[in-house]
């Protein structure tokens, strides 16, 4: 199952503080806002989101119809049909997306040890 693009979206404290740091790392800026208190940074094919007060907990993000440049597949397997999936497979899906939607969408699971899991489609 070819679930998309992934990153890990952190939950900072300081976004500030957390881009100084991940800079020193290698990573530099490739989407985002900081004012708006999220960035996406890059070093080589690894991504990183760092979000302040968005979110309670770190989570695992996967995009369908993105490479890891953010750019749209020609082929992918929509959000909806990956959610149908993995229910079919008996995974609990916390929060859903709406099955006779199009477009942008996505879907919170989580795994055995409380972790979230987004599966965010943007295309």
């Amino acid at each position: 199952m070819e679930l998309g693009t992934f990153s890990l979206s952190l939950t900072v404290k300081d976004i500030n503080a957390s881009l100084a740091f991940y800079q020193k790392l290698g990573f530099t800026k490739f989407h985002g806002d900081i004012e708006q208190n999220w960035l996406i940074l890059k070093n080589g094919n690894c991504t990183l989101g760092l979000f302040q007060g968005m979110f309670l907990k770190n989570i695992l993000t996967f995009n369908p119809g993105w490479d890891t440049n953010a750019q749209n597949l020609e082929n992918f397997t929509d959000v909806r049909e990956l959610q149908e999936r993995l229910k079919y497979k008996g995974v609990k899906i916390t929060t859903e997306v709406a099955a006779n939607s199009e477009g942008p969408g996505s879907f919170v699971l989580e795994d055995p040890d409380g972790n979230p899991i987004l599966i965010d489609q943007h295309v």
